[in-house]
């Protein structure tokens, strides 16, 4: 299973949110670029990126980090956040970026992600959040009244070469993440995901490695290691 150690980056900094919530934010003072090289020192080989400024105003506003942390890191970086349209999504890849998260754009227009998904094939990550089952978007402030399973069965064939799955009541609680619901889409997607939201220990990491669905690909870790709940050598012992 990959280890996702994640990065969001607002102004320029790391921070970390509670279930998407810009006014419960927490800012630390190593920079993305500093952070991903402690990865890297760790032995990771993958990296989730979000450019929380993007996700605000639907520009790659941080792209020059992005393309900072492959060229010095050499990372396997998958990065959301406001891509809105096939420019940006170009931006990316040529940066070197293995997978580019598509959200809310694609979402609403499922047109949107099966250009994107013709386009760049094998590059397109597909971002699922959800809060009670139903999908949310646009910063999760618009609560779609679309089953995640439902909307799941809609786009299953457009090529998606990545499912992220995300918790919203459980990001940034470290309360465990949303297993079971993440094993009813692994055994009805076409393509692996990756859980995400809530992630608090080894443990839930070892938890999700028992589950051995293949379609599982990996598991995004964030503020459990920012708060020191996860220590990274011991993390790095799961690679």
């Amino acid at each position: 299973m990959k280890i996702f150690p994640a990065i969001d980056i607002k102004d320029k900094k790391c921070v970390r949110l509670v279930k998407g919530d810009f006014d419960n934010k927490t800012e630390y003072d190593m920079s993305p670029v500093e952070q991903a090289g402690k990865y890297k020192a760790h032995g990771f080989k993958n990296l989730h990126v979000v450019d929380l400024d993007g996700a605000l105003t639907g520009k790659t506003v941080n792209l020059d980090i992005v393309q900072e942390i492959i060229s010095k890191h050499a990372l396997n970086v998958e990065v959301g956040g406001g891509v809105r349209n096939i420019d940006s999504i170009k931006h990316y890849i040529d940066v070197g970026v293995e997978k580019v998260i598509l959200g809310s754009a694609a979402i609403k227009n499922k047109d949107f992600l099966k250009e994107a998904c013709t386009k760049f094939k094998d590059k397109i990550a597909l971002g699922l959040d959800a809060k009670d089952g139903k999908l949310s978007v646009s910063g999760w402030k618009e609560n779609l009244n679309i089953k995640t399973l439902d909307f799941l069965n809609e786009i299953n064939d457009l090529g998606i070469s990545r499912l992220i799955f995300t918790d919203i009541n459980r990001d940034g609680t470290k309360i465990g993440p949303n297993l079971e619901e993440t094993i009813k889409l692994a055994n009805k997607s076409k393509c692996p995901l990756v859980i995400s939201g809530g992630v608090s220990s080894i443990s839930d990491i070892q938890k999700a490695k028992e589950l051995r669905n293949k379609k599982i690909e990996g598991i995004i870790i964030g503020k459990a290691i920012y708060d020191g709940d996860i220590k990274l050598s011991e993390l790095a012992k799961e690679i």
